[in-house]
């Protein structure tokens, strides 16, 4: 009895981790969330009008740029509402994805 309970112990704790092991090893991730950044940065996070460009941007510094809108250290008109929408694991998503892509 007491090893079924184990079993079942371990079997349910595994389950549960999967979500988040699935999310922090999905290669698409930054890609896919990055859809919703092209209509203000450009496709690719290269922009046409007056945005600031992602792409070929360092990580370190979009992750501290997302970071400073989510808790409002750095101000603007709609990104700090965007911002406070991402997990910290969507940000550093984010960053890889834009500081991969060429800078035109």
């Amino acid at each position: 009895m007491i090893q079924r309970l184990l079993v079942a112990a371990l079997a349910s704790g595994a389950v549960l981790t999967l979500p988040a092991l699935a999310q922090g090893t999905d290669p698409n991730l930054g890609r896919n969330l990055a859809a919703a950044c092209a209509s203000c940065h450009g496709t690719n996070g290269v922009s046409v009008q007056g945005m600031p460009n992602l792409a070929g941007q360092q990580r370190a510094y979009l992750v501290q740029q997302m970071q400073d809108f989510k808790t409002g250290k750095r101000p603007a008109t709609v990104m700090h509402q965007l911002a406070k929408g991402y997990t910290d694991e969507q940000i550093e998503a984010l960053a890889a994805y834009f500081s991969a892509k060429k800078a035109r």
